[in-house]
């Protein structure tokens, strides 16, 4: 074996951040010494990895086919490690989640998970789904849980569990008293949303198919209490997740409104890199989520 894990582990830094002396700095070494060992590992093997430009190193088409699989070599070395050290699998993982999951639902795995494994560190990352997406492929996090199906030639996505938005207005909206909105009412209605992309949206746009382009969005917002907030003053009618809604619901500060005939339901799932080895932390992480819900 001519590699080394430290090259492997040079190769993964400079993928990641695409300069070497981000890499180096996050590996704690020095610029010049990051820049050897990756030189090295071209020579030895004959074969260029990046596109270099300026100071920009981007992953050529040999580069993009060997990072997975050093990845996948380097998780399983950190899983061997573990095991010499303890005897027992640590735990350590890093989840990137939707802002819905992970404000809303991620504590619950949380919590359950610690218990399992009481000296794991786990990271928990939130974002908008797109985000989550560019952190899983970009091997930022080793799991995403994401809102809405993605379409990517590089992700793997595995469905976990049925979800359904919810629209919803303040007690005191006239609408509140109707219960039911025809499409007269939800093309007069001033809409407070979140940010196109993310994976509320996406829903609620493929839902409402054919009346978008006479919709009056009125406020976007990434974030779920910021829309809450907004319709609770009576500045417009909104549209989230049920997870979300349930307190506000039952004490009575929102009224849920009904849209007959409009699929609002949609399936969370998980997301890795194509072909990703499964750690056992992943594994854990995915079973206490399902079991949690189930």
């Amino acid at each position: 074996m001519k590699y080394t894990l430290r090259q492997l582990q040079i190769f993964l830094a400079v993928a990641k951040h695409q300069n070497i002396s981000k890499a180096a700095e996050s590996l704690h070494m020095s610029q010049s010494a990051a820049s050897e060992a990756l030189l090295n590992l071209e020579h030895t093997y004959q074969v260029k990895l990046f596109n270099r430009a300026r100071n920009k190193l981007e992953l050529n088409a040999v580069g993009k086919t060997l990072r997975g699989a050093a990845e996948n070599l380097l998780t399983h070395c950190r899983e061997f490690e573990n095991l010499m050290k303890d005897h027992t699998e640590i735990g350590h993982i890093r989840v990137g989640a939707s802002f819905t999951i992970g404000n809303h639902m991620a504590t619950r795995y949380l919590a359950r998970y610690l218990d399992e494994f009481p000296d794991a560190n786990v990271q928990l990352d939130t974002a908008n789904t797109p985000d989550v997406v560019a952190k899983v492929l970009n091997y930022e996090v080793d799991i995403g849980m994401i809102e809405s199906e993605v379409q990517h030639r590089d992700l793997d996505l595995i469905p976990w569990c049925e979800d359904e938005l919810v629209v919803f207005c303040a007690a005191n909206h006239p609408l509140a008293r109707k219960k039911v909105l025809r499409d007269k009412d939800i093309k007069a209605a001033r809409w407070i949303l979140r940010e196109p992309d993310s994976g509320a949206r996406y829903t609620f746009e493929r839902a409402l198919e054919g009346l978008l382009p006479q919709l009056n969005i009125h406020l976007e917002f990434r974030h779920n209490e910021a829309i809450k907030n907004a319709v609770e003053s009576g500045l417009g009618v909104g549209c989230l997740s049920r997870i979300v809604l349930q307190r506000n619901i039952a004490n009575g500060d929102l009224v849920p409104l009904k849209l007959p005939n409009r699929n609002m339901r949609r399936t969370l799932y998980f997301a890795l890199p194509k072909k990703r080895f499964h750690s056992s932390a992943m594994d854990a992480w995915i079973r206490i989520c399902r079991d949690t819900d189930g």
